[in-house]
């Protein structure tokens, strides 16, 4: 395996485990309950580890814009999915240009790893 898909799969770890980690963020309670504020902590660790992973061949303004982008993607879904929480259409639109700023650097950029 090249050194450029191993770095987008840190990259995509990373991705998941900040999501994972923001999920337990809502179940932590304010840092009140310590299974899900343990857990979140380490989620949180774990997801700078692989982003520091992946940066080692992923520009690091492109590798966090990923990272933040697609985060931002899936915060969002599972927010809706897990705790019903609904967004407005300004909201929609807001999350849409941030992918659209991804979909324009991944595809038009020189500065990503192909």
């Amino acid at each position: 395996m090249t050194s450029a898909f191993n770095a987008y799969a840190a990259l995509a770890v990373a991705i998941v485990f900040e999501v994972t980690a923001s999920a337990l963020l809502q179940q932590s309670a304010q840092f009140t309950r310590p299974g899900p504020t343990l857990a979140m902590v380490m989620f949180y660790a774990a997801s700078f580890y692989a982003l520091s992973v992946a940066i080692r061949v992923i520009p690091m303004s492109i590798a966090y814009a990923i990272w933040g982008g697609v985060g931002i993607i899936l915060t969002t879904t599972v927010s809706f999915v897990l705790f019903r929480q609904i967004l407005d259409s300004a909201a929609f639109v807001g999350i849409a240009l941030i992918v659209s700023g991804v979909v324009i650097i991944n595809l038009f950029s020189e500065t990503t790893v192909r």
